[in-house]
């Protein structure tokens, strides 16, 4: 019903900045919150940034003031700019996606993008 495809992935070195991009398509009439989690090698997968249907904002203590999500409801796309990157940030970002009925919400996943901070 909602597809995801993840973008903007790559190799960066450490202080440096790179913008993630995810485009939804299907349904995105009943998409209600947003988010971008990653998942480091050998780590669980951890939320990162998400965006309320209200708008609100919230982040991980690890990127606050560092990573900016934001998403744009009339072209369907969300987006993460990162910076001040660090090797601990190496990870597979994945966008995600709750959609209704609000009764019945479901999780839709992209498949990940890679992004590696290393000098």
């Amino acid at each position: 019903q909602v597809q995801l495809v993840e973008s903007g992935g790559g190799l960066v070195q450490p202080g440096g900045s790179l913008r993630l991009w995810c485009t939804a398509s299907g349904s995105t009439y009943n998409i209600y919150a947003m988010a971008w989690y990653r998942q480091a090698p050998a780590k669980e997968r951890e939320l990162v940034a998400v965006v309320q249907s209200d708008g609100v904002t919230e982040y991980a203590q690890s990127v606050q003031g560092r990573f900016s999500i934001s998403r744009n409801v009339a072209v369907n796309t969300l987006s993460l700019q990162m910076n001040s990157l660090q090797p601990e940030d190496t990870a597979v970002y994945y966008c995600n996606a709750q959609v209704g009925p609000p009764n019945l919400l479901m999780t839709y996943w992209g498949k990940g993008t890679l992004v590696t901070v290393s000098s």
